[in-house]
């Protein structure tokens, strides 16, 4: 698989968490071409701000391969990492991040600041703009729907 296959998942997650009423986001982590964790954000459902789908996904990868190093891993996110996404990312060793839509209020790579650039003892290798307007759709079109909605009430 390549990346626009690998981020594809990564929107089939996103679609999930949007039918949850969440905010559309998904992510995948593979290795060796192979994804061993998926997730999305369930931080309504769970009442918890930690309730990232990287960081879910994260977790779970850990759990799968029974170590907390995933230094041969991509994460595969459908939104630019917030800075405790890309934090959890630089901590777990993560080799890659590919993500599709830029998060222009949040985003850590290249939106407000880009923790991936700053010297620490990991660096990680970043893709952006994979399948991006298909990620940005989805979230535009959830938005609208919130916003048509409370003005409904």
């Amino acid at each position: 698989m390549n990346d626009k296959a690998f981020m594809k998942e990564a929107l089939k997650e996103a679609d999930k968490a949007r039918e949850k009423g969440e905010v559309p986001i998904g992510a995948v982590i593979v290795v060796d071409g192979e994804i061993v964790a998926r997730a999305h954000n369930t931080r309504e459902h769970d009442q918890t701000v930690l309730a990232h789908a990287e960081l879910i996904a994260i977790d779970r990868a850990c759990k799968a391969l029974n170590m907390w190093r995933l230094e041969e891993a991509t994460v595969y996110v459908t939104l630019e990492p917030c800075p405790m996404c890309a934090g959890a990312i630089i901590q777990s060793r993560i080799k890659r991040v590919v993500y599709g839509a830029t998060d222009p209020k949040h985003g850590a790579h290249a939106s407000q600041v880009n923790l991936f650039d700053v010297p620490f003892n990991h660096r990680v290798e970043v893709e952006s703009g994979v399948l991006a307007l298909e990620s940005s759709e989805m979230l535009k079109a959830f938005f609208n729907a919130l916003r048509t909605a409370k003005n409904t009430l």
